[in-house]
């Protein structure tokens, strides 16, 4: 497909999914940027069910960066134990924490370019805290279901993440960009499985591709 007629393709689908999910946002529950970035990096390869099981008690007791940077380790650890990977989430919660304190005077930087080098923040994570945290039109977040559908639905048929954000937003309006991947996500979790995709009850059937 030439990339005028992705364009217009493209504009259709987000046209549908805007009818469908006009609520769509991230699910993560959170109150503050700071918390969002927290509940963000526990978030990988983890639901964000299960994250926000766990983030009410953590939130009570760690309630700003600077509580994080001061974490001890091994406690942290097992506070976040069910989310998997805990030993990592932990040593990135509070590294990126103390980073923050240190080098940004206790405050997110508002820049992807800085966002990134934080320790546990990629290209995913700072989209999600710049977009759904400061309202910041940084990227497009490729998770898991957005690298899916993006190739189920003829969007684009890279696998690497950070190809797919590119080509996503050479087709994707950029006003669309931060409500696009909560849509794609949306959509993926109640409609468009990995699995067993509902393509009978899909509201984009007619337009997509289905490329399994």
């Amino acid at each position: 497909m030439k990339n005028g007629d992705l364009k217009k393709y493209t504009e259709k689908v987000v046209a549908e999914l805007e009818k469908t999910y006009p609520d769509a946002h991230c699910e993560l529950i959170f109150d503050s940027p700071e918390k969002l970035l927290v509940a963000t990096i526990l978030s990988a390869q983890c639901t964000d069910e299960r994250v926000n099981m766990v983030t009410p008690g953590l939130f009570k007791k760690y309630r700003t960066l600077a509580d994080f940077a001061k974490a001890d380790f091994d406690t942290l650890c097992g506070e976040i134990r069910s989310t998997g990977f805990f030993r990592n989430k932990a040593k990135n919660i509070i590294g990126c924490a103390s980073e923050i304190m240190a080098k940004h005077d206790g405050k997110i930087p508002q820049d992807i370019d800085k966002m990134v080098l934080l320790p546990g923040v990629g290209r995913k994570t700072a989209n999600v805290i710049l977009g759904s945290g400061y309202g910041i039109t940084s990227g497009i977040v490729v998770d898991t279901h957005v690298k899916r559908l993006a190739y189920r639905i003829g969007l684009s048929e890279q696998t690497d993440p950070e190809k797919i954000e590119q080509e996503l937003m050479q087709i994707v309006p950029k006003n669309k960009w931060i409500l696009f991947s909560h849509m794609l996500t949306w959509h993926g979790r109640r409609r468009c499985a990995a699995r067993k995709p509902d393509c009978t009850s899909c509201e984009i059937s007619v337009l997509c591709p289905k490329k399994i």
